[in-house]
């Protein structure tokens, strides 16, 4: 490690550079080994269970995501506000925003398990996830159980936004692969002895990432994170305002990442089955993983541009951002590979359990290419707090996404793929937006929404 930190400090110069560059090496060397976890655990799943009830489980899955966003972008406040005091080295105020962050996502997220708790009963799941009846009352009970175990983990994922707000993006990306290492390991021993289970499925995923993050959780504010270390006595929840300021923005656009991408397996679910699903949900894992090792890339820059740009190190963000560029066209180019070898690796993956049609690899290429396009622009933006537009088309793609998506895939006929055409109708323009404002910004010529 001493080798590596060696080498980068000698290459990259900068400490802001060099750290960067340290947790994308590192970041890469993780994600390499959750990559491998990660699709490990698709057919190992389907092996335990079936392609019905794996597809189920991901819809259950995809509706818990809908859940994930009622934070009300306390979040992204805590990365932005945190990252700011940790600049200026205030780590009084460091650690009262990390205090009445965890505060305010107990309190929210205890009162949705309360409602829930009360409103779990009358819904009626198999026709919620257009299965049988007789599989309502199983159904209900791991819905109950999953959901609680989610809100429980969305709290105790606060802590990666602080180890984002740190710039130890390496660290966060080390608590998905031990959460998917355990929940391989359960499942092989449960192909062992127990007959293949849903519910039991469910209680794995739920366990495992939720065990990983209070351990770790506890390591760091007991020795890394030591001097903002959350504490009642400075909980003030008159800083609320400063985090949900910020992060109501980012709470609507992660609502409209949410209509964009979950509801996805709903409309699947709804006009052609579960099978569908997991079809759908192979051929996006595979595709995306441009999109994966993009993030390990894109994502340890957005805390150095929140601390770059508040001290006016204007150099170092068109450096970094000629630098992103460069990789995201690389990245491109890959994608294009990644379509042409995609009929042989996906059997090598999971076997003859599914076929992809050919449009459905055709539009989630395009789709992951103009991600792949913006990301950079995204990731500058987030980090400067720049994200009034992006704020605009999420409120318009709430209202007209899930329509459109039912609108291109049953009445024009494109099937599955029509929910992936639908997403392409909004990331495109977003695209050309977040690079035009990002030119205006570096170009001191942003003016009203341009500058919001």
């Amino acid at each position: 490690m001493k080798l590596i930190d060696s080498a980068i400090a000698y290459f990259f110069g900068d400490k802001r550079s060099s750290k960067a560059a340290k947790n994308i090496i590192y970041s890469f060397l993780i994600k390499g080994y959750a990559m491998f976890i990660q699709f490990a655990l698709v057919p190992i799943t389907l092996g335990y269970l079936d392609k019905f009830h794996y597809g189920i489980w991901l819809v259950i899955s995809s509706i818990l995501e809908w859940f994930s966003y009622f934070d009300i972008g306390v979040g992204h406040g805590l990365r932005n506000k945190l990252a700011e005091a940790l600049a200026v080295n205030d780590l009084k105020l460091a650690k009262t925003y990390t205090s009445t962050a965890y505060a305010l996502l107990t309190i929210i997220f205890t009162s949705i398990i309360l409602i829930f708790t009360a409103v779990n009963p009358f819904l009626n799941w198999s026709s919620i996830l257009n299965v049988s009846a007789s599989e309502s009352a199983v159904l209900s009970e791991v819905v109950f159980f999953v959901f609680t175990f989610f809100c429980v983990r969305f709290i105790l994922a606060l802590i990666t936004s602080v180890v984002f707000a740190n710039q130890d993006p390496a660290i966060r990306n080390l608590l998905g692969p031990l959460g998917s290492t355990l929940s391989l390991i359960a499942i092989i021993l449960l192909k062992k002895y127990v007959a293949g289970s849903l519910f039991w499925i469910a209680m794995i995923f739920s366990w495992s990432p939720i065990l990983v993050m209070l351990v770790v959780t506890i390591i760091l504010f007991s020795t890394r994170y030591k001097a903002i270390r959350p504490q009642i006595s400075h909980v003030d929840f008159s800083y609320s305002k400063k985090l949900l300021g910020l992060g109501i923005s980012f709470f609507i656009i992660q609502i409209s990442m949410l209509v964009l991408y979950s509801s996805a397996n709903m409309i699947l679910t709804q006009l052609y089955g579960p099978a569908e699903v997991t079809v759908y949900n192979i051929a996006y894992k595979y595709f995306t993983i441009g999109t994966l090792v993009n993030s390990l890339i894109t994502l340890p820059y957005w805390s150095s541009f929140t601390d770059a740009y508040f001290k006016k190190d204007f150099d170092w963000v068109r450096s970094s951002m000629k630098k992103l560029s460069s990789m995201s066209w690389m990245l491109i180019g890959g994608q294009v590979l990644l379509l042409l070898l995609a009929d042989k690796i996906i059997y090598l993956w999971v076997g003859d359990v599914v076929t992809i049609p050919f449009t459905l690899k055709i539009v989630l290429t395009l789709h992951v290419v103009i991600q792949l396009w913006e990301s950079p622009y995204i990731i500058f933006l987030n980090g400067v707090s720049r994200v009034r537009i992006q704020l605009y088309v999420a409120v318009l793609s709430i209202f007209l996404a899930i329509p459109l998506s039912i609108f291109l895939s049953k009445t024009l006929n494109f099937g599955p793929s029509g929910v992936v055409v639908s997403l392409i109708c909004f990331s495109l323009p977003t695209a050309i937006l977040m690079r035009i404002q990002y030119k205006k910004i570096m170009n001191n010529t942003a003016t009203g929404l341009w500058n919001k």
